[in-house]
């Protein structure tokens, strides 16, 4: 039996070395992330075809989380705010995943069991039970509500928040 001509070896050689570093390299990435193993069904971040929006009709919802993980049957929605650091999620942004958790449940007939909201240094783990739905459809309530009133005052709570806001030269209720 003849050995294959040194080229060819050298090239298959080459070809194993990169496909490893390329798993290295995924592998690195997603535990910078602070993404679980699982399958990423879906994604809205740069260097990843993008998805299409979710759309769950009964709420007038639609949204576009930045992963979709497909983790046994469950789907698990995740939030990316890399330029966040804080030691307890933002309520908005807690929000803004509890939507997704619907989003994925109206759309796959499954609420997922919590969805994972990763700042810069750290991910949280949101629960997403029937004590969040609720909170949920309450803020909802109150966003439809906003929709048609005339004026509408920003929160100010945080001054961080507002000193980075990009509509601050034009607010007049600025800090």
């Amino acid at each position: 039996m003849n050995s294959p001509p040194l080229g060819v070896a050298l090239a298959l050689a080459g070809v194993l070395a990169l496909a490893g570093l390329l798993w290295w390299r995924a592998r690195l990435s997603r535990r910078e992330m602070g993404l679980p193993q699982g399958r990423v069904v879906y994604a809205d971040m740069a260097g990843w075809e993008r998805g299409a929006p979710l759309y769950a009709p009964r709420y007038g919802l639609s949204g576009k989380p930045d992963y979709l993980l497909r983790l046994g049957p469950r789907t698990i929605p995740v939030e990316v705010k890399p330029g966040r650091v804080a030691s307890q999620p933002y309520e908005a942004d807690v929000m803004q995943l509890a939507a997704y958790c619907l989003l994925v449940e109206e759309t796959t007939g499954y609420g997922p069991p919590y969805g994972l909201l990763r700042y810069r240094e750290q991910t949280f783990r949101i629960p997403y039970d029937r004590r969040m739905r609720s909170k949920l459809a309450e803020v909802l309530v109150k966003m439809r509500r906003d929709l048609v009133r005339r004026e509408l005052h920003r929160s100010h709570e945080e001054p961080q928040r507002c000193r980075l806001c990009g509509h601050r030269e034009h607010c007049g209720e600025g800090m």
